[in-house]
């Protein structure tokens, strides 16, 4: 990077550090009590869920782990499961032959490599079948309470149109450029939040700026003011001319 990149480059980042920062103060006012919406009380339990969640809401997954807890009580048990029997009780939330695939290996392992136990690092946590880099920081940040940025449909969507990241849509590259200007004890909560606001007020199909508590500093609701304000202008001179 030339010297004359390198100061401009800089200069972007601190300015989405200060937006991050807002953003983080305003969501916390806006949702002061946010947590995981998958409903969990083992760790295992939160690796099993964050793979039922995957093309499937998590209203439907908190429906069907209850049933299959109450077949497979431990991890013991769901490792010792046969796959259809997982499949038969997971198969509302779609994917079934593949969730229950990866469910009773990631089981498995765990009994086999980790004595029963989550680990708790990225790398190990990878290892773990069916398990990305989103389930990875979920329980990472859940669980253990360490660093964590997980790349939901809603952060990577809420990001973009705020202005934190700049039409970046890949999950990998959106966790990378958060890291770089979210504190490392927000990033958790802060995904939580943006599930929060994502379903209350950013909706996905339409976004109700005018009662966002970020209007003012959000990207995309100035963007949206700014042609409403075009229109507007539009119409007021189509209607001087007929008058």
């Amino acid at each position: 990077m030339s010297a004359a990149k390198k100061p401009a480059a800089d200069k972007t980042v601190t300015k989405k550090k200060t937006l991050a920062l807002e953003v983080i103060a305003r969501l916390k006012k806006e949702y002061p009590e946010t947590h995981c919406t998958l409903a969990y009380d083992k760790a295992w339990q939160l690796l099993v869920s964050v793979r039922l969640a995957a093309q499937c809401t998590d209203k439907r997954v908190d429906m069907v782990t209850p049933l299959l807890y109450e077949k497979f009580p431990t991890a013991a048990a769901l490792a010792e499961a046969p796959v259809d029997e997982i499949e038969e009780i997971v198969r509302p939330c779609g994917l079934g032959p593949s969730k229950a695939r990866d469910i009773s290996k990631c089981m498995k392992m765990l009994q086999e490599e980790y004595g029963g136990k989550v680990p708790d690092t990225m790398e190990e946590l990878l290892k773990l079948p069916g398990v990305g880099r989103k389930s990875a920081n979920l329980v990472l940040g859940d669980v253990f309470g360490k660093p964590a940025i997980v790349t939901d449909t809603h952060c990577i969507r809420l990001a973009n149109l705020i202005g934190l990241v700049d039409n970046v849509k890949e999950p990998g590259k959106v966790e990378t450029a958060l890291r770089k200007i979210v504190p490392p004890e927000e990033g958790n909560d802060l995904c939580h939040r943006f599930v929060d606001h994502g379903r209350a007020v950013c909706v996905a199909r339409r976004p109700e700026c005018g009662r966002c508590c970020l209007q003012d500093i959000c990207r995309h609701a100035q963007e949206e003011a700014k042609a409403a304000g075009k229109a507007q202008t539009k119409t007021t001179a189509k209607a001087g001319e007929k008058s």
